[in-house]
């Protein structure tokens, strides 16, 4: 499999605490650590540690923490295809409760790379498939050249711009910024999945086919929640990349968030098989 992401890196600091401070309260953490992660990032390395292997297109801001976050994925096991921003990294502060929830405070802007930033844009062409989480309109296109393109209802505005056919796209039922309504895509996606948590989902597609795939039992304590989304979307990436059906590629990706539930922060548990 040949697989790619384009997106969006934040470097977070996290901080393990009983639970999340009450307005004006001080809480101590019992433990903190820091490493790059955002939706785009998440799913890369997930998709290398599937495939073998996992080209990321993005951007990053041309500071200390833009650079770190580099040498860090690729030290993952990404291979990076980076746009430097004259701006900073942006960055996100994620507290981590004792049931494993995460609540996050996210510190500056999106960055995403374009479409006339000169990066190796023809190699996803040879992908079978890419997951957009951020970028502009002429990244989207870009991506679109892949054998499937996924993406995240959090890039709704710039899909439509794009005017793309998607062969899928994450929506949340849950979380107001990840919502998609029929028609705010043109042409409509091939496949919807709309993610419950710990319910599992529900999917949809242009053909009139619905469903809902159930829950994957999380494989020991939930730890940490932060990354289980894009998790599971890496794994729908791959699993519609490598022609299952709609049924199997969504309960590959359950099991990718399942499995990420289980470590310490975004990469310590996240599955290694398709299989």
């Amino acid at each position: 499999m040949r697989v790619a992401v384009v997106g969006h890196v934040e470097w977070i600091e996290f901080a393990r605490v009983e639970r999340v401070p009450l307005p004006g309260e001080i809480v101590h953490a019992g433990e903190g650590w820091e490493e790059p992660g955002g939706g785009g990032a998440v799913a890369a390395v997930q998709l290398a540690r599937l495939a073998g292997d996992a080209l990321f297109f993005t951007a990053l801001g041309d500071d200390d923490t833009g650079r770190r976050a580099h040498e860090e994925l690729e030290r993952l096991g990404v291979r990076v295809a980076v746009a430097w921003r004259a701006e900073p990294q942006r960055r996100a502060f994620v507290h981590v409760d004792s049931a494993g929830e995460r609540t996050i405070t996210v510190i500056g802007e999106r960055l995403g790379p374009r479409g006339s930033d000169p990066l190796p844009w023809h190699e996803l062409a040879q992908m079978d498939a890419v997951y957009f989480t951020a970028g502009d309109a002429g990244a989207v296109r870009a991506a679109r050249s892949a054998g499937t393109l996924v993406a995240t209802a959090r890039a709704i505005d710039v899909l439509a711009e794009a005017e793309v056919r998607l062969d899928a796209l994450v929506s949340s039922s849950r979380d107001a910024g990840e919502r998609y309504e029929p028609g705010d895509l043109n042409p409509p996606p091939l496949l919807v999945a709309r993610t419950a948590g710990s319910e599992g989902g529900a999917f949809e597609t242009a053909d009139g086919r619905s469903g809902r795939w159930p829950p994957v039992p999380v494989p020991g304590p939930p730890r940490d929640a932060y990354g289980a989304g894009d998790c599971f979307a890496a794994g729908l990436t791959l699993g519609l990349g490598d022609r299952r059906s709609v049924e199997d590629a969504l309960h590959l990706g359950a099991r990718c968030g399942a499995a990420a539930m289980t470590g310490r922060g975004v990469y310590a548990a996240q599955l290694r098989s398709p299989d």
